[in-house]
């Protein structure tokens, strides 16, 4: 059978030879006992047992995975934890129990997920996940495990399993090990362990942020449903995290999470976007980014729905109080400068409008001419005809309102571009491209008799 198509039933139906084990000297005398009580019984008699001796039992399956290297064995011993974990989460703190002190109850699990077949992998990951989650906190921080005073071992400490974790989980996300399960996977482990401050740091500069945005897309299976949801649970985690927030405002995580609210009507994925955006809409630049991209339509019509979770009507009520305020403190030049920024150029009102290039010309002078220089750089770059045509529009209105505006365009080089897209293919494009030639070559003189 393919390893990555196991599962934990198949897995247990195996027989084992502990005896074997107990004969090379692989497992003790009392390892041997504890597992010929524990294997092949009810799961009303096991719990009895772990309930009892939990962390003798823990010790024996951890020092098997340490010491026995037969994938069949290690599959097994696995599925045994997987299934006393799925049955009671919270046994996860058996494996930080006073009496394995000087036990490294990581390491197994750690290796595992960068040596195993698929079924390895996974068990390993949420294995680890859920330890990890379960570990007791103190006062200055986090007790590792097997952290013994008279311990003279290197243990595995709670960085290293952090670190090594984000790293296997960026490496499913780039290249998943199972085609189907790879990314759900990485995704269901991550929403649970971005609340660490570690590991928020460690997916950040392993560049983890830009893994996610593929994965913001409207989805109709239940399974899409729930990897949309835990890839959103993410992002709102990372919202918290400000070295995230750079990253999250410079790619295209707004408009995909835009577009997944405007369509979605699982209510648990509305939730954690709109919660999103509601921690985001006070810092850099994002108010502005989603008062331009129609949030506060969107959020009126998400208010009209009938909800039941009363956090999210209460987040609905503060979003678009929060996006009123937005729309207040944005003076058109701060539009404008989004839209050019953001590369988003539309005809929108201002563009046409000589009361905004009279007011704010000198604007345009901020840092070295930025915005021109942006709205050259989208006549080179851009395939949106749209885009090009405001981008020349715009340039021969700055070249007529502008005072020294022909000498600016001319000293930044925009002449050559513009000439190129006289030939575009869109007639939009070229009838915009014209007018900018015109003014460059008329001045504003003549220029201004000129019509759109």
């Amino acid at each position: 059978m393919d390893h990555a198509e196991l599962n934990t039933e198949q897995v247990l139906k195996r027989d084992i030879p502990w005896e074997t084990y107990m004969t090379t000297k692989l497992i003790s005398g009392t390892g041997l006992q504890l597992l010929r009580r524990y294997d092949n019984r009810a799961e009303s008699y096991r719990a009895q047992l772990l309930d009892d001796d939990g962390p003798a039992y823990v010790r024996v399956f951890v020092s098997i995975l340490r010491d026995i290297f037969k994938e069949e064995t290690v599959e097994y011993v696995l599925a045994l934890i997987d299934e006393m974990l799925t049955a009671n989460p919270k046994r996860a703190r058996l494996f930080h129990d006073k009496s394995l002190a000087n036990e490294d109850t990581y390491e197994p699990f750690l290796r595992l997920l960068w040596k195993g077949n698929w079924f390895i992998q996974e068990k390993s990951c949420k294995i680890l996940a859920l330890i990890v989650s379960a570990r007791p906190k103190t006062q200055d921080g986090v007790v590792a495990n097997g952290e013994a005073s008279n311990s003279k071992k290197k243990f595995t400490t709670i960085d290293d399993v952090l670190k090594g974790l984000v790293e296997w989980l960026c490496t499913q996300l780039r290249k998943p090990s199972h085609p189907s399960r790879g990314i759900p996977t990485a995704i269901n482990c991550l929403a649970s362990l971005l609340k660490e401050p570690v590991v928020r740091s460690s997916f950040v500069q392993a560049d983890g942020v830009k893994l996610l945005i593929p994965l913001i897309s409207p989805a109709s299976t239940q399974q899409s449903i729930q990897l949309l949801y835990e890839t959103c649970l993410c992002l709102w985690l990372l919202s918290y995290y400000e070295p995230a927030l750079e990253y999250l405002a410079t790619s295209r995580t707004l408009p995909r999470l835009v577009d997944v609210v405007k369509s979605s009507t699982k209510e648990k994925v509305v939730r954690v976007i709109i919660l999103t955006f509601r921690n985001l809409l006070s810092k850099g630049t994002f108010g502005a980014q989603m008062v331009d991209l129609g949030l506060p339509q969107i959020v009126q019509s998400l208010k009209a729905q009938a909800w039941s979770d009363e956090d999210l009507l209460e987040a609905l009520n503060q979003l678009e109080d929060g996006l009123k305020d937005n729309i207040k403190k944005l003076s058109s030049f701060d539009k404008y400068k989004q839209e050019v920024l953001l590369g988003h150029l539309d005809w929108s009102p201002m563009h046409k409008d000589p009361l905004f290039w009279r007011d704010n010309i000198t604007c345009f002078e901020e840092n070295d001419f930025q915005i021109l220089r942006v709205l050259i750089t989208i006549m080179d770059s851009s395939n949106d005809s749209r885009a090009l045509a405001v981008a020349c529009f715009d340039l021969s209105q700055f070249i007529q309102h502008h005072p020294a505006g022909r000498v600016i365009v001319t000293d930044l080089k925009a002449k050559e571009r513009v000439m190129k897209l006289m030939n575009h293919e869109s007639a939009e494009v070229t009838k915009n491209a014209l007018l900018c030639i015109q003014r460059l070559f008329l001045g504003a003189k003549y220029a201004s008799f000129l019509q759109v």
